[in-house]
């Protein structure tokens, strides 16, 4: 038995995407699903290293719960770099919620 394949016009896929594309920047209704997604809150420095106390863990220890370097650690708590947005996320998870770190090391 022979298949048939269903015959698939791009051009018209991707001008229907972009009708639908400027009717959600118009504000118009769309059958798109849209999810927002908030940043991560900043941590300022002395929340970070209050955290890390909090945990009774050296920086050694808290670079190895959070997948960052020693020296990366320690410039967040001086205030020199900021973490990553996916670090942060994590951080402020763990703000809420310290033993979830302390359970996903073991």
């Amino acid at each position: 038995m022979k298949t048939r394949k269903k015959k698939i016009n791009i051009f018209d896929d991707l001008m229907d995407g972009i009708q639908e594309a400027i009717k959600f920047r118009q504000g118009k209704p769309t059958g798109l699903r849209v999810t927002a997604v908030a940043p991560p809150p900043d941590l300022k420095p002395s929340e970070i290293k209050k955290l890390r106390v909090s945990l009774k863990a050296s920086q050694p220890e808290f670079a190895l719960y959070v997948g960052a370097s020693v020296g990366a650690v320690r410039s967040w708590e001086q205030g020199l770099r900021k973490p990553q947005r996916a670090t942060m996320r994590l951080l402020s998870v763990v703000k809420q919620n310290p033993a979830v770190l302390l359970q996903a090391a073991k």
